[in-house]
């Protein structure tokens, strides 16, 4: 299918009557360009913390919470329509269907929340079907307000397309038999000329059950979609001029970066961005799509393309973020030099727990190994290893096992740094001259990015630090060009 474009709108970006206007104007721009454009939204901002909310509350018994957050996403999705209808419009067809199903869904949080509170329990199946409901909203929403502005369009439950495995709240796409269901069901609107709005987040099994795809869902379902259709281009849509350097809240002269690799964009994620989940842009990158990160408030300004890996350019470091909130677990003792299995027993310890490890680092001599966990499952772990190492601890084989105060992990990001002589250097002297002190470094075998420990004080400092070198580096380069 040609000149076929996929466009994700996220929370801020459905927020209320202001934030959809650009959506439509976004939209209507988009469509000279790409006669079939299909649209992946997700829920209003703040929407399915609140029905998860309500969700939670109900299991534990509460009748008026789950009552209260009703009220308020009536209230809300209501007002938002009726902002962008002109009266002469509301009895449309379209806007009629649209207030049925918005108070459909909201009929529906309450009974599904009814059943939880009698049962006690929010199960995931349940938690899937109630925090879908958000986009089931935003789309006929979106779809009436597009279509009140002369843009043919249809809410598209994604419920209908996107089939998925059983693994309710982290669901897995089929993609063969969604690309036959995209087939059947949005091809006819496409090539009719109307633009389907899809809700984001969700999928079904076969047999129909209702699922949620997780971290970054709404973004996953444009990637699942473009695939599906054989799109030509992807552009996901956030609050902010694509990715960024830094964190903006951090450094305020963070730049825009015009292009990332995958590699470089799961790097960020991983360690706390707020940039696109790699499960995202893996079916996208390995189709060849185009992959857009823009600005839904300024749509004109600059914007960032992921880019294959085998496409990354030389250069040095081009972003840095912070994960704060870690502290650092250390195993150490003489008598573990060269003992097999010690490092395996340690994680497969920690992964009793349940606990994701961001970082480790381990000395040459063996002595000693060290590994960054969050600081609210320090506790956990350390247990977890006093209780597989009492033995070893007993015997003085290791001398101790302990956690540090707080601390944030530092990552340095940019694929071509491998190419890059001197890039480690450079760091350590831009940390050294702010007076930063790194309590344990570790660095990936392709050279992608480096990471760093430091106090939680000298999180802020280090990330400013870093950014200054990211700086000099682009001013340079665009020096170069000129």
């Amino acid at each position: 299918m040609g000149q076929t474009l996929v466009m994700k709108f996220g929370g801020t970006s459905v927020g209320g009557a202001a934030a959809i206007s650009r959506l439509v104007d976004i939209t209507r721009a988009a469509r000279a360009d790409w006669p079939r454009t299909v649209v992946v939204v997700s829920a209003m901002s703040g929407v399915t913390d609140q029905l998860l909310a309500g969700a939670y509350a109900a299991a534990a018994g509460d009748e008026g919470r789950p009552a209260q957050v009703a009220a308020e996403l009536r209230r809300r999705h209501l007002m938002a329509l009726s902002e962008l209808i002109e009266p002469s419009a509301s009895e449309d067809s379209q806007t009629a269907e649209a207030e049925r199903t918005l108070t459909g869904c909201v009929d529906d949080f309450e009974k599904l929340c009814e059943a939880v509170r009698v049962l006690g329990e929010a199960s995931p199946r349940a938690l899937d079907a109630i925090s879908g409901l958000g986009e089931r909203m935003s789309a006929p929403l979106v779809a009436a307000a597009l279509s009140a502005r002369g843009v043919p369009a249809r809410a598209v439950d994604a419920a209908r397309v996107i089939v998925t495995d059983g693994m309710h709240q982290s669901a897995s796409p089929d993609m063969e038999a969604t690309a036959a269901r995209a087939e059947a069901v949005l091809l006819p609107l496409l090539e009719a000329g109307c633009v389907p709005v899809v809700t984001g987040f969700i999928g079904a099994t076969p047999a129909g059950v209702v699922t949620t795809l997780g971290r970054g869902g709404s973004d996953f379902s444009a990637a699942i979609l473009g695939v599906a259709l054989n799109a030509d281009e992807v552009w996901i849509w956030t609050d902010v001029d694509g990715v960024m350097t830094a964190d903006p809240r951090l450094v305020p002269q963070a730049r825009t970066l015009p292009e990332l690799t995958f590699r470089e964009i799961s790097e960020l994620a991983f360690y706390g961005a707020k940039v696109l989940h790699p499960k995202t842009i893996r079916p996208v990158v390995e189709r060849g799509l185009a992959l857009w990160v823009k600005n839904t408030f300024n749509p004109a300004g600059p914007a960032t393309r992921v880019a294959r890996d085998e496409e990354a350019t030389h250069g040095g470091v081009k972003a840095v973020t912070v994960y704060k909130g870690q502290c650092i677990i250390t195993l150490e003792g003489r008598g573990m030099i060269g003992i097999p299995g010690i490092a395996a027993r340690t994680f497969a310890a920690v992964a009793r727990t349940g606990t994701s490890v961001a970082m480790i680092s381990q000395a040459s001599s063996e002595q000693s190994i060290c590994f960054v966990v969050p600081c609210g499952a320090a506790a956990a772990v350390m247990k977890a290893l006093h209780d597989e190492f009492r033995l070893e601890l007993a015997r003085r084989d290791i001398d101790s096992v302990t956690t540090s105060p707080e601390s944030a992990v530092v990552t340095v990001v940019g694929a071509g740094m491998r190419h890059t002589p001197g890039i480690s250097g450079k760091v350590f002297g831009v940390l050294g001259q702010a007076g930063v002190n790194v309590v344990a470094i570790a660095q990936g075998s392709s050279e992608c990015s480096i990471s760093l420990v430091v106090s939680a004080a000298e999180a802020d400092a280090a990330v400013r630090a870093v950014h200054g070198l990211i700086e000099i580096e682009m001013d340079g380069k665009r020096a170069r060009e000129e």
